[in-house]
């Protein structure tokens, strides 16, 4: 059974929040990821922010969520959230707590968190918003606790963004806890994001951190390292993927990601190590193998080296 992405579309929705976010996931299910995305809202006729008419779009009460299912509150304007028309029907509270208390992933991007905080189910929990409004959220909501100057927060089943393109960043990194980081990275790569921000915004990824260039041949040569990172490097073939010579392939490799090429294989071989050795049934041996190491000490130093 398909996992649904859910989104819920508010009245004066932002088109930039939906189509981002939901663009991840569309781009997810043409690198094979088994998903039904689904469009939904609190009213029968719906218009943007921009005025662009979005028509009927089936009510929230027909949809049926279930464990595994990813529900994003897209953001709506400002003016109309502050409004006296800007109402929660109690029908919605109950169905998005069961949906909740059901292990459905809830998402809300922007000041999707507004709506999100008036059904209670921020209170107690870290969260954030857009940056304009994150005072505004806590002076309303003051069970919230609300964080300043982050991308994303998660809490607990819960994840609010800040604004812009946080929706993508949330939908990226919802992909690389479904699959995995890579997977996340050719979705990334696909809509021309070469870095992917984590909540906090510290360090990223050495997977995509070092992904932040146009470079076709490298972007190349970093795809056949990761596929191939059980294998002897050859340094020489690596700069035949990047159709390069081997010293221009060296020198342009580290003005690209400001790695060396030994550097970059290392950091994913420690990333992937990292990963690897949660696998309780995995000896370190067995986990040398797999990272195209020869011993269980050259896994040890490689660890110590690029902490």
């Amino acid at each position: 059974m398909s996992r649904k992405i859910i989104f819920l579309i508010q009245q004066h929705t932002n088109l930039l929040d939906v189509a981002g976010a939901s663009q991840v996931f569309g781009e997810a299910k043409e690198y094979g990821i088994d998903l039904e995305i689904v469009f939904t809202s609190l009213e029968t006729n719906i218009k943007s922010g921009v005025g662009l008419p979005l028509g009927k779009i089936t009510n929230f009460s027909n949809i049926n969520l279930s464990e595994g299912d990813i529900l994003f509150i897209i953001s709506t304007d400002i003016q109309y959230i502050m409004s006296d028309k800007y109402r929660v029907p109690h029908k919605f509270i109950e169905w998005i707590k069961n949906a909740y208390n059901n292990n459905v992933k809830i998402c809300a991007i922007c000041n999707g968190a507004f709506l999100l905080a008036k059904t209670g189910l921020l209170d107690g929990r870290k969260c954030t918003t857009h940056w304009k409004r994150t005072k505004e959220l806590q002076t309303l909501f003051p069970k919230l606790d609300v964080q300043e100057n982050v991308i994303f927060v998660e809490d607990t089943g819960i994840i609010t963004s800040a604004g812009g393109t946080s929706g993508v960043d949330v939908s990226l990194h919802l992909l690389a806890t479904l699959q995995n980081d890579y997977f996340a990275h050719k979705v990334a790569r696909e809509l021309v994001v070469y870095q992917r921000r984590n909540g906090s915004d510290a360090q990223l990824s050495i997977l995509l951190e070092s992904r932040n260039h146009m470079h076709k041949g490298i972007h190349k040569v970093q795809d056949f390292v990761q596929s191939n990172l059980h294998k002897k490097v050859n340094l020489n073939k690596l700069s035949g993927i990047a159709n390069m010579s081997y010293r221009n392939f060296c020198r342009i490799f580290k003005k690209e990601t400001d790695l060396t090429t030994i550097q970059y294989i290392n950091m994913v071989r420690k990333d992937r190590i990292n990963n690897l050795i949660k696998n309780k049934d995995l000896s370190r041996k067995q986990i040398a193998n797999l990272v195209g190491l020869e011993s269980e000490r050259q896994v040890s130093r490689l660890i110590k080296s690029y902490s």
